[in-house]
């Protein structure tokens, strides 16, 4: 093994022995540093959700348009939309779990239980397992959003029963909030974002 091979397999393997969440890739930016448009995000962000920035706004403040439109978008699909919150925390639960994404788990769940969705289907998700006993409107919204999943499109079929069920209004809220709650998740698992004051990780890998 030549120098530059050596140099390289030595990289290699102290990246590997690195924890996965070993370091927080972007964390909060000092005020002093921030710029005026980062500045008036951050004002934007208070003004309109009332608490400072945390979680994956902390990364996406490093472009504060995107963190600002993102933001927008999430004030809507959290509070406003057409979804009731058991159906809402649900896909997003999904989400949280195909990306495997602690920290949103870890925000959502107790709000899952609280919207009415059981404590049954929140631990089968979290196992990665399809749950059982849902209610009808649970299941039309599972299989649309596992079928998108999978597919990266849905057959007539589930079309046909997800906007019977939840209307067309419904169906792009629950492809928004899949996308959204996607975005959200790939910038903190980027940013390898900390857990804050949550310390559970109860979610374990896919396999992949």
């Amino acid at each position: 093994m030549n120098y530059r091979s050596a140099v390289g397999f030595a990289i290699l393997m102290l990246a590997a022995s690195i924890p996965l969440r070993a370091q927080d890739r972007m964390p909060p930016i000092p005020v002093a540093k921030l710029s005026d448009a980062q500045k008036h995000a951050v004002e934007d962000f208070k003004a309109a959700r009332h608490t400072d920035i945390s979680g994956p706004f902390v990364p996406l403040l490093r472009s504060p348009e995107v963190m600002t439109r993102a933001r927008a978008m999430g004030d809507y699909l959290r509070c406003r939309s057409v979804l009731p919150p058991r159906l809402r925390e649900f896909v997003i639960l999904m989400t949280s779990r195909q990306c495997t994404q602690q920290y949103e788990w870890n925000a959502h769940a107790p709000l899952a239980r609280e919207g009415g969705l059981s404590a049954e289907i929140v631990n089968a998700i979290a196992d990665g397992r399809r749950p059982d006993r849902m209610a009808e409107d649970e299941e039309v919204v599972y299989a649309f959003c596992d079928e998108l999943r999978r597919n990266q499109s849905v057959s007539d079929a589930t079309y046909a029963l997800a906007v019977a069920r939840l209307g067309e209004q419904g169906v792009i809220e629950t492809i928004g909030l899949m996308g959204y709650y996607t975005l959200l998740a790939m910038v903190m698992n980027t940013a390898r974002t900390p857990l804050g004051e949550a310390t559970r990780m109860p979610l374990a890998p896919f396999p992949r």
